[in-house]
């Protein structure tokens, strides 16, 4: 093993950056692999181009007759790419995306063949449905489920496939993917926003939500990463004690990118463009060998799909140049974890951001109502943001000193802060014209001038306003941003339509005008949601006392953290605003909380196989030569050894006592494994997972650690954390 470490040592070092051909300017190569606008209107009809635009942006259906024309013109233009298959490309709840490949190519008789791609085709497809997470929605025996085209998000080619981003639903309808809710959950806040936005504009037609992701990564040279069985089994190091050298210096962020990590980017980002992914950021991450790469804010369902996209191109590109990725949220002990900031927005069809103050303070009154709306939507349903961003990987990191902590909290800075204090302030009922003169001039119609020098950002906050959108920071690096999207606009539709009914009511009932109606209203949601807000550092106990003061959960493990998924309130605000039904709500916590014991479960075997089978021999053999070195040293001294070999019995000691722990801790942890997979209650065996099993871990890990500062490098069968982080 030993062997196998120094081997990989060598050919990781002796890599060089590999070339990258640069084809175009950028902004001439961008998108040239989409079916994008531009596309459609070479390939297509006008009548089969007018449908497709139809259903972007009216949601309208498109016509059988006319989806077989799209198909045409699509196939035309994946065959000039050089594509030879179609797939339905979805994102099923396995975390990952899914396709299987149909060639274009079809027989007509024994002597003749062409390439055939139909409307029916390109609309529906039928996968099996049972061998993809279902949480019950389908017996394993009634395998039907179908794909559906997505015509809101552009096929696009990849090597030689055509792929079309689909849907996946089972045969009774209900969604077994990230894209449907989310589609529905995008609808609801344009539905509910657009109403609101009558209230200022009633040429507002559309709002749409947008998203941009910023993706944090680890890249590890491949050979290194072969030799570490936890990293290739679950993508993170169950052992390793720390480097002497690790971030503490903070020289690795924002620093010189290394060549080798320079030149996959480079790759990456020319893969990026063609795929229509607009890449804009990168640079080095916190700590070492971790890098983070942003894209232009897009519409948020498209964006879901290039950031599925990115993790499924991203890992094939490493390859090419000797890197594995690690997305998982904390791969290295010690060292920053990976997280996926979430910015949040909301705009309408005229090109109107709702989350940033105009030059009117009827402009700003519209700002305040989307942003006092979404911190009341969060408040509200703090526990379901929190359960959004739960998984195995993602608990590592929530509260960890780097990343926001469980408990959910809003920031807006010092100076919004006191403009809501100003707004708690203001009369109930009419206002007067005095009053509502001095509440548009001085405390309305100054927030652009507040916002131009705005508060410095709290890196502590997991929800927290940056200028013009709200960006969501404890989204896992791992996650679909679907997830946490959903959910967060499925709140806010629901908010807004919350809002609109009281200033109607106000409006109606008590005759007020619409400007005194949207003050009262949002000066009792500035009341009711107050708590919510926090300036401070959330990172202390102090916070954590506070928060509870305040009522605010903190739900600090997984399976805690997503039993808020189910409560009956949150059930009826899916099934309200017609995002999910409880079906679907109760079948992917069901996905969760499986996929949360089984990674618990599998670090735990990789564990104890790692600590038994490399860790234990390697120290016996280390112990034995230590052994012979005491015998001969007795030989030499006679009974007079001891003073000689004093540190030598000490160490034999030592190891000694780290062997006994690791075997007495993995029986420890066999035996609760074994009492946690006998049940069938998939609750209470994610709950033993959590406070039974995993516990073990950091025990046998500390015996490992312990021993590989007292074995012998040479023997060490492990690459070690500096070998791993520090690749140039």
């Amino acid at each position: 093993m030993a062997t196998l470490r120094f081997n990989a040592l060598k050919e990781g070092l002796n890599r060089k950056p590999i070339k990258v051909e640069e084809l175009k300017r950028r902004s001439e190569i961008f998108g040239d692999h989409v079916f994008s606008n531009p596309k459609m209107r070479q390939y297509l009809s006008r009548e089969a181009y007018s449908s497709v635009m139809d259903a972007i942006d009216k949601g309208t259906k498109i016509d059988r007759k006319i989806a077989g024309a799209v198909a045409t013109g699509m196939k035309e233009w994946a065959l000039s790419k050089g594509a030879t298959h179609y797939t339905h490309w979805f994102q099923p709840l396995t975390g990952s995306t899914a396709e299987k490949h149909d060639a274009f190519f079809e027989t007509v008789d024994s002597n003749t063949a062409i390439e055939r791609f139909g409307g029916s085709e390109l609309v529906q497809q039928e996968p099996d449905a049972s061998s993809f997470p279902h949480g019950g929605i389908r017996n394993t025996f009634e395998a039907r489920g179908y794909t559906a085209w997505d015509p809101t998000s552009p096929a696009f080619v990849y090597g030689t496939t055509l792929c079309i981003p689909t849907v996946f639903v089972s045969y009774t309808g209900e969604a077994l993917d990230y894209k449907t809710p989310l589609l529905r959950a995008l609808s609801a806040v344009d539905q509910n926003a657009t109403a609101i936005c009558k209230y200022f504009d009633k040429n507002v037609k559309k709002v749409q939500s947008s998203l941009g992701w910023e993706q944090e990564y680890f890249l590890i040279d491949s050979s290194l990463a072969v030799a570490r069985p936890d990293i290739m089994l679950t993508g993170r190091t169950l052992l390793g004690h720390s480097s002497a050298k690790g971030q503490q210096l903070d020289d690795h962020y924002f620093g010189t990118i290394p060549s080798r990590a320079m030149a996959f980017m480079r790759e990456l980002e020319k893969e990026c463009i063609l795929l229509g992914i607009p890449v804009k950021t990168r640079h080095n991450e916190v700590a070492p060998n971790q890098f983070e790469l942003a894209p232009i804010y897009e519409e948020s369902n498209l964006a879901v799909d290039h950031n599925s996209l990115l993790m499924d191109i991203m890992p094939k590109i490493a390859k090419r140049h000797n890197f594995k990725v690690l997305f998982h949220e904390k791969p290295f002990a010690n060292v920053n974890g990976s997280g996926k900031h979430n910015n949040w927005s909301l705009s309408t069809d005229s090109g109107v951001n709702l989350l940033s103050p105009g030059k009117t303070p009827m402009s700003n009154l519209q700002f305040l109502t989307f942003f006092i709306n979404t911190i009341k939507a969060v408040y509200d349903n703090e526990e379901l943001m929190r359960a959004t961003i739960a998984s195995a990987g993602n608990d590592h990191r929530l509260g960890a000193n780097e990343a926001p902590p469980a408990i959910i909290s809003v920031f807006i800075g010092e100076q919004l802060t006191q403009v809501l204090k100003e707004l708690e302030k203001v009369t109930k009922g009419k206002l007067s014209p005095e009053e509502k003169t001095d509440l548009k001039l001085n405390v309305v119609g100054k927030i652009p001038e507040i916002l131009l020098d705005n508060t410095d950002r709290n890196r502590t906050s997991p929800f927290a306003f940056t200028g013009n959108k709200f960006e969501f920071r404890g989204v896992g690096s791992m996650a679909n941003c679907a997830n946490p999207m959903t959910v967060l606009n499925t709140i806010v539709a629901k908010q807004l339509k919350e809002f609109k009914k009281e200033v109607d009511v106000l409006i109606d009932k008590k005759d007020m005008k619409k400007d005194d109606a949207i003050f009262n209203v949002i000066r009792e949601y500035i009341k009711a949601s107050k708590n919510i807000l926090f300036e401070g550092n959330g990172y202390g106990a102090k916070w954590e006392k506070e928060a509870k003061k305040r009522g605010l959960s903190n739900n600090k493990s997984t399976p805690e953290a997503l039993k808020a998924k189910i409560t009956e309130k949150n059930i009826r605000i899916f099934e309200e605003v017609e995002v999910m039904n409880a079906v679907e709500i109760k079948a992917r916590y069901d996905i969760e909380i499986e996929d949360y014991t089984k990674r618990i479960q599998i670090e735990g075997r990789v564990l104890g196989d790692v600590a038994r089978n490399h860790v234990v021999p390697t120290a016996i053999k280390y112990q034995n030569t230590l052994i012979k070195n005491v015998t001969g040293l007795k030989e030499i001294f006679g009974a007079d050894f001891k003073n000689h070999a004093r540190e030598q019995l000490k160490l034999i000691e030592a190891i000694s006592v780290h062997i006994e722990g690791i075997n007495s801790q993995v029986d420890l942890m066999i035996e609760e494994r074994k009492k946690a997979n006998k049940l069938n209650d998939a609750e209470k065996k994610a709950d033993i997972y959590s406070k039974k099993v995993k516990p073990y871990f950091e025990a046998i890990r500390m015996h490992c650690d312990k021993l590989e500062l007292m074995i012998d490098d040479e023997v060490w069968p492990l690459i070690k954390y500096r070998e791993l982080l520090f690749t140039r």
